[in-house]
């Protein structure tokens, strides 16, 4: 098969009854839809038996975190490009042959994805809209002190998509949500950091692949709807603790490449205290358990930590030198105007 579209399931049977006849109904004869495993117990494994005999079932038989069932699901697959896709996306016809044909005609890209526009679950059925969606809208950039935002949205603001990101566009990463990369990188990196068990894996892996040389875009031309929260709500304190542990392994893993072994480390510790000043205000605004997810995060990460390895001066694209949340409190609904301005100008 020419691609492997594969779904990481871990009970979410309500998703796959919803969302994989549609994405099975659209994917072209070269492509392979199956269906990892990670330990479900909620009837996925039923359903998919009952309903569902074509895919391909891969059960892992534990719940391995999204690099854990990733990478040991790909290690089974032989195909030439490998498709990311979460079991709460919902696609159209034809979502899938543009990020195909842009890797062909672009053979110095190791990963692509489409535009997420976000999914609503109304009492009338899944809504479709035309507004960006949180975890990747029009595709990923960094910031100075590595805080992640995207074309579309920054922090809690999200853009309606009014054809401002039509372009392809090289960027620093895609969202995980609806990942395609070329099966020879994912080898080539040793697939997903399995230190991150899930949340910023993905830009991770697309951020090592820039520092190998490869680039990462977005393709418009492709768009899903991705519902989001199907695993781990916002206000999570265990989805707290993995951002703000993995967030730190991903500077650590990329920033000396990236601006130097000397300022990764200034970076890195401006970081753990600004971190601390958000744990105390978590604990002054009555969040004890936000607060607890912090310290658990500082404590992964010096226990996680794989030290500093790598250092240079490498070109990444999507790598900006502002500080996000400074600019968007300064210019508040005016952010999104100065983004595209900056990006024309770098």
């Amino acid at each position: 098969m020419r691609a492997a579209v594969v779904i990481l399931n871990w009970n979410t049977e309500h998703y796959l009854r919803s969302f994989l006849p549609a994405l099975l109904a659209s994917c072209p004869r070269d492509a392979e839809v199956v269906v990892a495993d990670n330990g479900s117990t909620d009837g996925s494994l039923e359903l998919l038996a009952s309903e569902f005999k074509g895919v391909r079932l891969l059960p892992l038989g534990a719940n391995y975190g999204f690099t854990g069932g990733y990478n040991r699901a790909l290690a089974q697959l032989d195909s030439e490009f490998f498709v990311l896709i979460n079991s709460d996306i919902l696609v159209e016809p034809g979502w899938l042959e543009p990020l195909l044909s842009y890797m062909d005609a672009h053979p110095e890209c190791g990963v692509c994805g489409p535009k997420l526009h976000s999914l609503l679950n109304t009492p009338d059925g899944w809504q479709k809209t035309s507004r960006f969606e949180y975890a990747g809208a029009a595709g990923g950039r960094m910031d100075r002190l590595c805080y992640p935002f995207c074309r579309g949205r920054v922090l809690r603001r999200v853009e309606e998509d009014e054809g401002q990101y039509d372009t392809p566009a090289d960027l620093l990463w895609v969202s995980g949500a609806c990942l395609l990369t070329r099966a020879s990188l994912w080898r080539e990196l040793g697939g997903l950091d399995e230190r991150f068990f899930a949340h910023m894996e993905e830009i991770d892996y697309c951020w090592r692949a820039q520092l190998r040389g490869w680039k990462v875009a977005v393709v418009p031309q492709s768009c899903v709807w991705h519902l989001g929260g199907g695993t781990l709500t916002p206000k999570s304190p265990w989805k707290l603790e993995l951002n703000h542990r993995n967030n730190l392994l991903l500077m650590e893993n990329n920033l000396p490449a990236t601006i130097g072994r000397t300022r990764a480390r200034l970076l890195i510790s401006l970081r753990l205290m600004l971190d601390w000043a958000s744990a105390a205000v978590y604990m002054l605004s009555g969040r004890p358990a936000d607060f607890r997810a912090v310290v658990r995060a500082h404590k992964g990460y010096h226990k996680l930590r794989a030290g500093y390895k790598d250092s240079g001066k490498a070109r990444v694209a999507g790598y900006c030198k502002d500080f996000i949340i400074l600019q968007s409190l300064l210019r508040r609904g005016k952010i999104f105007s100065y983004l595209r301005r900056y990006e024309d100008s770098h």
